[in-house]
C-alpha cells in the first residue's frame, strides 16, 4: 500500500479533504512539495477518487431518506435497471449485495408524498422491477471514513 507518511497524509485529508497542503506539510515536518507529489502519486494509484463537498440532506430540504431493497423479475436485466435508477436524481447510493435483493439503494425526499412518489411513480415502473421494499432512515448515529492503519 503506503508508507506511514502517506498514511499520515490520508488521515489528514480524511479530515478535511480541503485542507492545504501547506499545513498538512508543517504538521508533518515534510516540505510542500513532498506533500504534492505523494498526493499525485496517491491519485495516480487510485488510493486518492477525489474530494468532494458533503452536503447537509435536510437542510437542502430532503427530510425523508430510506434505504430500499430491490428484486429483480430477471438478473440479466440488471444493468439496464441500473441505469433507469441512475436517472432518477433522489436515489443516491446503489449496491450490489447479497441476499433477498438483488440491489439495495439509498434515497431522499422532501417529504412523505415525494418518498411515495419516488417509490411507486419512478423505481416500481422501471420494467424489469419485480418489488421494493424500503427502511425509513431516522438520521445518521455516525459515518467514518475507511480505517487507515
Amino acid at each position: 500500500m503506503t508508507d506511514q507518511t502517506d498514511k499520515a497524509i490520508l488521515r489528514q485529508l480524511q479530515d478535511d479533504g480541503r485542507k492545504p497542503y501547506a499545513e498538512i506539510a508543517k504538521s508533518l515536518k515534510i516540505s510542500n512539495t513532498m506533500v504534492h507529489q505523494r498526493i499525485s502519486k496517491m491519485k495516480q494509484h487510485g488510493y486518492l477518487k477525489g474530494i468532494s463537498i458533503a452536503l447537509d440532506e435536510r437542510k437542502m430540504g430532503f427530510e425523508w431518506s430510506a434505504f430500499t431493497g430491490i428484486v429483480l423479475k430477471e438478473d440479466s436485466d440488471s444493468e439496464s435497471i441500473i441505469k433507469a435508477l441512475e436517472l432518477i436524481p433522489e436515489i443516491l447510493e446503489c449496491y450490489y449485495i447479497t441476499g433477498q435483493y438483488t440491489r439495495y439503494i439509498r434515497l431522499v425526499a422532501r417529504n412523505s408524498e415525494h418518498m411515495r412518489s419516488v417509490l411507486y411513480d419512478k423505481i416500481d415502473h422501471i420494467p424489469g422491477v419485480l418489488k421494493t421494499e424500503s427502511i425509513i432512515d431516522f438520521g445518521t448515529a455516525f459515518k467514518r471514513g475507511v480505517p487507515i492503519d
